[in-house]
């Protein structure tokens, strides 16, 4: 009996984006990183119908996907997730918010 091909992807709605920054996760055919549907299941506690809702392009079955993926790679992705926000806060207090000077916030 020969190996079935299909047992070699494990998550075939997701890749990795050699474009984005940090070559992050995305689902196929879409920008929509790995994280960015994480994070609201995480901590913004939304379901994965509700997060189809906001990304209306995803299909319930990628949203599980990339979930599962998450799940699988969380130690690695939440420290990168982790790093990114560390960067993020250091730029915030060297380069403020134009915006937030306007409207004087």
């Amino acid at each position: 009996m020969s190996v079935d091909s299909t047992l070699e992807i494990k998550h075939p709605y997701i890749t990795i984006a050699t474009e984005v920054k940090g070559r992050s996760p995305v689902i196929v055919g879409t920008r929509t990183k790995v994280m960015d549907i994480a994070i609201r299941y995480e901590f913004g506690g939304m379901t994965p119908d509700q997060i189809v809702e906001q990304f209306p392009h995803l299909t319930l079955a990628q949203v599980h996907d990339t979930l599962s993926y998450y799940y699988e790679h969380k130690s690695e992705l939440d420290a990168a997730y982790k790093k990114d926000q560390i960067l993020v806060n250091e730029l915030q207090k060297h380069y403020p918010s134009r915006l937030k000077a306007k409207l004087k916030v």
